[in-house]
């Protein structure tokens, strides 16, 4: 909430997103981008390394990596946020489409 100055509505909703996000890197037979917005949530949990680590461990038996892509005109190689959110969505966890319309920002799980 302070740091990118969201509500505590909005900002519970993208730490949802962003788990379901990390839980659907763990699971995915491809690198995936999250939208701008859940990005936001995945940064700040990364911050807090240990349970980050934790959580990876738990959900897919691996640390999910972070690898940006400064270079907005090389390909990322990752689906689509449009593409996550429908994996999030088959994987069984409830998407938030307004947090997934917002466009990508570059970084994927590798």
């Amino acid at each position: 909430m302070l740091d990118y100055g969201r509500d505590e509505r909005t900002a519970a909703r993208i730490m949802d997103q962003a788990l379901a996000f990390v839980a659907a890197c763990a699971n995915a037979p491809r690198p995936l981008a999250p939208s701008a917005e859940v990005d936001l949530g995945w940064h700040t949990f990364l911050l807090y390394t240990n349970e980050y680590a934790d959580f990876c461990e738990r959900i897919g038996g691996r640390f999910i990596h972070h690898r940006p892509d400064d270079d907005p005109t090389a390909p990322v190689g990752a689906e689509p946020p449009a593409a996550t959110a429908a994996m999030i969505g088959r994987l069984g966890f409830q998407v938030d489409l307004a947090l997934w319309a917002a466009p990508s920002r570059p970084g994927a799980e590798g």
